[in-house]
């Protein structure tokens, strides 16, 4: 049995209805070079010879009786691949923009919680260029929850799958496997008891899930009367801290990476991460300015690092650290915003220095940490209250050289992330092959005409460039940018170490 961590089961209890935790990816597959198009039973084939080398594809849950205890992965002894795949072909209608509205529908969905925690869609009919009916493409929709793998390791999971040869390799049969015996009841029940002496705040994290009811009453009634230190979360009202639907739009955009690099080159002593924050940046402030929004405070992005070593590697889970960065939005030249940015995350507030994101769930539990979501949501705490963070925005390096399946080439890629109780906006960024999409996960009943932040990006990109050329070079003292908060990770853990302890003393009296 392999037991989740306090942070990937913090992805299974913070799900809702309207927040599906998992994490999505579209990938176009341009199949002009093949002799015919790729068969969808042939896909089927292709996937089943290469099941070994992703084993969490052939594990799902198995869950503790009132959750006393982590759940387990455990091989899925009625494994059918066939539960796992859909086939939609779209015919005549193989435009991109069909294809955009059929994913947003399917990564709505939750997973099934009773099988693997995966899902992909075949799409066939798909065109590669929308006025060349003979330009024969397909497309993949896959969905892999957050529980399993977080955005650096899915893409390693999608690497896998893949090719790096134009040429299609032979399908062999499978390899032989047979599903490890499920353990027993009496046996999870044993390793939960085991686990609740070496964790005894579990007994504290069980009887506040069974305590929600009532609490969540009790906060309502309070919420303007309690006193709690709300100025320690310094990020501003923006427009996309309201609460989510389950309605989504996936919006997407590509931009070349040689810019991005001339922008650095410009800049001096910035770190590609650091235009690419800068791009997102000033795409968002152009949004917010459209919207009649207030830009005199600066956003708050929450950003993941993987911290995944050679030393320490494996194919799923969440191995990541997450840090509060100012993304400086108030600063209205784009250029010098990007050297602000870059001062944040590297003297302010280091990367080497990062709170893990383990250390959030060590400290609370993540049955509390999802009674405390569910609280922040249906409270509108973000909405009455300053949130923690407006945005989070991921970097994900991808490979730069083409990737194949079957002989089908990977001509583009654009991946989702889930959205969270009033955190209406995901950016994602992907580079692959010389170019960087910036992916748009939004709800658009939070964040209307999402449309326009495509356009948006690229404005900002020509924006940024002019900027950089006419930006003098930077001074050898640096100096820290005025009102830049001083640490909003160790400010928000303060916060949650303070109610974590009064709590343990109320269950201790």
């Amino acid at each position: 049995m392999k037991q989740l961590s306090e942070l990937d089961a913090s992805f299974l209890y913070l799900e809702s209805d309207t927040a599906p935790m998992h994490i999505g990816g579209v990938y176009l597959f341009d199949a002009r070079d093949r002799d015919q198009p790729l068969a969808f039973s042939t896909f089927v084939a292709y996937l089943r010879s290469r099941l070994h080398v992703v084993p969490l594809f052939r594990q799902k849950l198995k869950e503790i009786p009132l959750r006393l205890g982590l759940p387990y992965w455990v091989d899925d002894s009625e494994f059918s691949i066939e539960r796992h795949l859909a086939y939609v072909n779209l015919g005549e209608h193989g435009q991109r923009a069909n294809l955009d509205r059929l994913a947003s529908r399917i990564l709505e969905e939750p997973l099934k919680r009773d099988r693997p925690l995966w899902h992909i869609t075949f799409v066939d009919g798909f065109r590669i260029d929308e006025n060349d009916p003979d330009s024969d493409g397909f497309a993949l929709i896959v969905k892999l929850h957050h529980a399993a793998i977080d955005a650096f390791s899915g893409e390693e999971i999608i690497g896998k799958l893949l090719e790096y040869t134009t040429e299609a390799s032979p399908i062999t049969p499978p390899q032989p496997w047979e599903p490890r015996p499920a353990p027993s009841e009496e046996r999870v029940v044993l390793q939960a008891g085991v686990n609740l002496i070496r964790k005894p705040f579990q007994f504290a994290s069980l009887a506040a899930s069974a305590a929600e009811a009532t609490a969540r009453g009790v906060v309502q009634k309070q919420l303007h009367k309690l006193p709690l230190p709300f100025p320690l979360f310094s990020a501003p009202h923006s427009p996309f801290n309201r609460q989510i639907t389950a309605n989504r739009r996936i919006v997407s955009t590509t931009v070349s990476l040689s810019r991005l690099k001339a922008i650095k080159a410009n800049l001096g002593a910035v770190t590609l991460n650091d235009v690419v924050l800068g791009l997102c940046a000033e795409t968002l402030r152009r949004y917010m300015v459209a919207c009649d929004a207030d830009v005199s405070r600066s956003l708050v992005a929450m950003t993941p690092i993987s911290v995944r070593s050679k030393s320490l590697r494996r194919a799923t889970g969440n191995q990541m650290s997450a840090m509060l960065l100012d993304l400086a939005t108030d600063e209205p030249n784009p250029a010098q915003r990007i050297r602000r940015i870059h001062w944040n995350a590297v003297a302010s507030e280091p990367y080497q220095e990062a709170i893990a994101a383990d250390r959030l769930t060590e400290l609370v539990p993540s049955t509390m940490l999802a009674l405390s979501a569910r609280l922040y949501s249906e409270l509108q705490i973000a909405q009455r209250y300053q949130p923690v963070f407006n945005v989070p925005i991921t970097n994900v390096p991808g490979p730069q050289v083409p990737m194949y399946l079957q002989g089908a080439r990977l001509v583009h890629q654009y991946n989702t992330a889930p959205l969270f109780d009033s955190m209406g906006l995901v950016v994602v960024a992907v580079s692959y092959q010389g170019s960087l999409t910036l992916n748009f996960t939004l709800c658009p009943d939070v964040v209307p005409e999402g449309d326009s932040l495509a356009p948006l990006v690229q404005e900002s990109l020509c924006s940024i460039e002019q900027a950089a050329v006419e930006l003098p070079p930077e001074s050898g003292e640096q100096t820290q940018p005025p009102d830049s908060p001083s640490s909003l990770m160790d400010d928000t853990l303060t916060l949650l170490e303070g109610v974590l302890q009064k709590t343990v003393q109320r269950f201790k009296g």
